[in-house]
């Protein structure tokens, strides 16, 4: 199991449009993939496991990948959430 920990600066957060661009991202991908904030998680395949989150500028995420592909998927994931400067 891989895992990063990320703070969101997006003043905006983690809204609909970076959401659709997370979850295509692990939807590439075999691994479980979850984002988890405080005590709530979701799926990150999902956009309603995403966007039920209600994740906030400043709000600290931990992703979580598991399978096969994990190294992949982690990296694939810590690189769109930077890209999308997020």
């Amino acid at each position: 199991m891989k895992e990063i920990k990320y703070v969101v600066s997006d003043p905006q957060g983690i809204h609909a449009r970076p959401a659709g661009v997370l979850v295509k991202t692990a939807a590439g991908f075999k691994s479980k993939i979850t984002i988890t904030k405080g005590e709530k998680s979701g799926d990150l395949k999902r956009i309603f496991g995403v966007m039920g989150l209600c994740v906030k500028q400043n709000d600290e995420v931990t992703i979580t990948c598991e399978g096969e592909d994990e190294d992949a998927a982690i990296a694939a994931v810590e690189a769109t959430l930077k890209a999308e400067n997020l």
